[in-house]
């Protein structure tokens, strides 16, 4: 697989409870973080100091069943070593799925062309203690029919400032969503969301700005002028974290990058 002294890139598809850890992206205090926690387990089996690179950073409390790395390396490892070794050197609560050797132009960031979000929502008067962590909640009752006619105002080429984090660094704020679909029922409720990139934050607001209309404090049409609006000073508050799922990553077919689908329990 190697030639000389080489390196080979790798690519693992990963997948982890962000309840357990605050965000991707490693910290300068040492808190828990998924990267930093990747970055040790790759590094042990490696027998070197690896940094890893990934296809999208998620924030504290936003989980993933199909997030995408990759890294370079000298060891000459099995795809078995990069999910079986690493995963015994990982903590609770993540977990390589997959791995495979890949092309030495692969990044797993540029290279993505489309992300896929799913986020659940529990409509209840008492939010269950078994979903803490993994569903959002709202106590207010839900109206799924207007969701949905809301939702699709969304799909196409648009200016998504009115849902975008103020600490955004996304060069521009018009994203195409090729999907903005919600499933479920008013209790239990799913929104997938299939777009070429995000901005920070923009599936929380959008959420947040979905049960407003749900719950009739928004009209479909408000949600409309919320769209063309283009700022934040209008749009509800940024939803929980708890229900956001990345579920996975687009690649061009020359990559061969496995592709998944979100899990039976999802």
């Amino acid at each position: 697989m190697l030639e000389n002294h080489g390196k080979q890139r790798w690519a693992l598809t990963l997948s982890y409870d962000g309840s357990l850890f605050y965000g991707w992206q490693k910290q300068a205090d040492s808190v828990p973080t998924v990267q930093t926690a990747l970055e040790h387990a790759v590094s042990q089996i490696a027998g070197e100091q690896i940094p890893v690179i990934v296809a999208g950073r998620t924030d504290t409390g936003v989980h993933a069943t199909a997030q995408v790395v990759h890294f370079d390396t000298v060891a000459d490892r099995p795809a078995q070593s990069w999910v079986r070794g690493v995963n015994a050197h990982l903590p609770q609560g993540i977990a390589v799925l997959h791995a495979q050797p890949v092309a030495p132009h692969f990044h797993a960031r540029f290279d993505a062309y489309g992300r896929h979000y799913r986020y659940l929502l529990q409509s209840a008067p008492v939010r269950s203690p078994l979903l803490i962590g993994k569903v959002g909640w709202t106590h207010l009752a839900l109206n799924i029919e207007l969701m949905r006619q809301a939702a699709k105002l969304l799909e196409g080429e648009k200016d998504f400032s009115s849902f975008r984090a103020s600490m955004c660094q996304a060069k521009s704020p018009v994203k195409t969503l090729y999907r903005a679909e919600i499933s479920g029922t008013s209790e239990l409720l799913k929104l997938d969301l299939h777009g070429n990139a995000f901005l920070h934050h923009m599936v929380r607001n959008i959420m947040g700005a979905l049960v407003y209309v749900g719950s009739k404090k928004l009209s479909v049409g408000d949600f409309a002028d919320l769209i063309e609006e283009k700022s934040r000073l209008k749009a509800p508050p940024t939803f929980m974290p708890d229900g956001l799922y990345l579920t996975g990553v687009d690649y061009p077919d020359e990559f061969n990058i496995m592709k998944t689908k979100p899990p039976v329990w999802l």
